[in-house]
């Protein structure tokens, strides 16, 4: 077990990296027209378009009214478009509008840019390790 010093200095790390990540992606992103979290929807879109707004909320891990309020959002920006599902009336199907899909390029490079800025200096050998260790940390925060 991590000496209590340890511990705090871990979770004072952890909270500044998440935040300064946080400010760095939501000046990225305002800079291509969107707000934070949109663009995991986008991706979500761009890997299966049509999708439905109960698996997207899934998907993210989001509940469903915060999709319908971000989808509503982005069909203001014309980005996306909710159709319904012919083969249930209660579904509602999201699409990419034109605008949506050529976002994406740009939506890509600031992506990149965000990685390359935050993982600068880090060998593609510590990424993965990055990885593996946030991943456990986040699952030992929501497992019963």
């Amino acid at each position: 077990m991590a000496s209590r010093k340890t511990t705090v200095d871990l979770n004072n790390a952890l909270v500044r990296a998440a935040r300064a990540h946080r400010t760095a992606a939501g000046s990225l992103l305002s800079a291509v027209g969107l707000h934070p979290g949109q663009e995991a929807l986008l991706a979500a879109l761009y890997e299966s378009d049509g999708r439905t707004q109960a698996d997207l909320a899934q998907t993210l891990g989001v509940e469903p009214p915060t999709v319908t309020k971000m989808l509503q959002r982005m069909e203001a920006g014309d980005l996306v478009e909710r159709t319904g599902d012919p083969g249930d009336r209660r579904a509602l199907r999201v699409h990419l509008t034109a605008r949506g899909k050529r976002l994406r390029p740009r939506l890509d490079k600031a992506l990149r840019q965000l990685d390359e800025q935050a993982f600068d200096g880090l060998s593609d050998r510590q990424q993965t390790q990055l990885a593996a260790m946030l991943t456990q940390v986040a699952e030992n925060l929501t497992s019963d």
